[in-house]
């Protein structure tokens, strides 16, 4: 057992073949996950995510960064799977050369939009799938002081991680999801549907950390549980579990949406709906770059 526990090819391999794993659950859902957001969903994202509470999130990210020893003034940043700019416009405006990869179309324009808006077009807009990118041939092979990747479908499995740290010199930031994800109206109507539902874990997280201590890659890491407030109405909400029945692969038809529709009629009888959403996620900062235990005099 020890040594299935010390066999980084088995890790490897169990990353790989995991179907409770974000994308993987997707995937099965008919969801292709690097384009998720519509325009209208991806418009709603970027007012979360510029919003008060989302420029808080972001600062506290970013500050637990600085705090483990990363400047960013002057720093070559890389943020895989950028969004409308959520990391790479705060980065930007603290001084650092950012060039921001997104694949989706409506991200791609709000991200434009927020540039110029904040960031005085300093940020290097490039719109592809970081994982269909040749990056030998792009000329990124330890090309960024300090690569980026939040919450990102491309990273599926350990050799996806090899490719993003592959791009850093000496700093290389990744966040997954290190359990279920939450959506509580959801979590209150599961109970009264009538068939079985599968329980799903996100475990990425896991692997991830796994494999960087196998590996002996030196790193720091943070497990947060975070949750967003919302208020939606009522086709919103109706929407929105149809959509997450889909990650528990529930058979949706006219008998389950009957009893969504009852359930908040009866527990909701206004026009909105308070929705929160999100879960346990994982933080990890890799050092690339050797540092001294030493002070010389």
């Amino acid at each position: 057992m020890i040594e299935i526990l010390r066999n980084e090819a088995a890790w490897e391999q169990a990353w790989k073949d995991d179907q409770t794993t974000g994308v993987n659950l997707m995937k099965s859902a008919g969801i292709e996950p690097r384009f998720t957001f519509g325009a209208i969903a991806a418009k709603n994202y970027n007012e979360q995510s510029f919003n008060d509470e989302g420029r808080r999130r972001s600062a506290r990210i970013i500050g637990w960064l600085e705090n483990q020893g990363v400047n960013f003034n002057g720093a070559s940043v890389l943020d895989i799977g950028a969004a409308s700019g959520i990391f790479s416009i705060p980065l930007s405006q603290r001084g650092a050369d950012v060039t921001a990869v997104e694949p989706s179309l409506p991200f791609t324009e709000l991200l434009e939009h927020n540039n110029q808006k904040w960031a005085d077009g300093k940020v290097k807009i490039v719109r592809a799938a970081f994982e269909d990118m040749d990056t030998k041939t792009l000329g990124w092979n330890q090309a960024f002081d300090f690569v980026f990747v939040s919450m990102c479908p491309a990273i599926t499995d350990w050799e996806m991680v090899e490719k993003v740290i592959s791009c850093a010199r000496k700093f290389c930031y990744i966040s997954l999801a290190a359990g279920p994800k939450e959506h509580s109206l959801t979590l209150e109507i599961l109970p009264l549907l009538n068939h079985s539902y599968n329980k799903h874990q996100n475990s990425e997280m896991m692997y991830l950390l796994q494999l960087l201590y196998l590996k002996g890659y030196a790193f720091h890491s943070l497990v947060t549980r975070e949750m967003k407030a919302r208020v939606v109405s009522r086709a919103e909400a109706i929407q929105e579990v149809l959509h997450w029945l889909n990650f528990y692969n529930y058979p949706v038809d006219e008998n389950t949406q009957a009893i969504i529709e009852d359930y908040l009629d009866q527990t909701y009888p206004g026009k909105t709906i308070p929705i929160k959403q999100g879960g346990r996620f994982g933080k990890v900062l890799i050092q690339l770059e050797e540092q001294s235990m030493f002070t010389y005099s």
